[in-house]
């Protein structure tokens, strides 16, 4: 199993948009997480069923964890930018 980031870039930065439009609601910021997975997992599985090219899984439990773990980068990767610009 192939775990390469360039096939699951796409679901990080749709991901990432919307926790940038979770910020932007009236919710409180510790659901953004949790947010930003169940929506990862839902790309993962719609990312599987689309058969998109080179996707690194053909299972659906899989396609759902990789979807998890993409959606939780999204908050990883705005948290780097965030102290980069401290």
């Amino acid at each position: 199993m192939d775990l390469g980031i360039a096939t699951v870039v796409p679901i990080i930065v749709i991901c990432y948009l919307i926790g940038i439009g979770a910020k932007n609601a009236p919710i409180d910021n510790k659901w953004i997480p949790v947010i930003v997975g169940i929506c990862g997992g839902a790309l993962g599985v719609i990312a599987l069923y689309i058969r998109m090219p080179d996707f690194p899984v053909s299972d659906i439990i899989s396609a759902i964890a990789v979807g998890i773990a993409s959606g939780l980068a999204s908050t990883g990767v705005h948290q780097v930018g965030k102290q980069l610009t401290k």
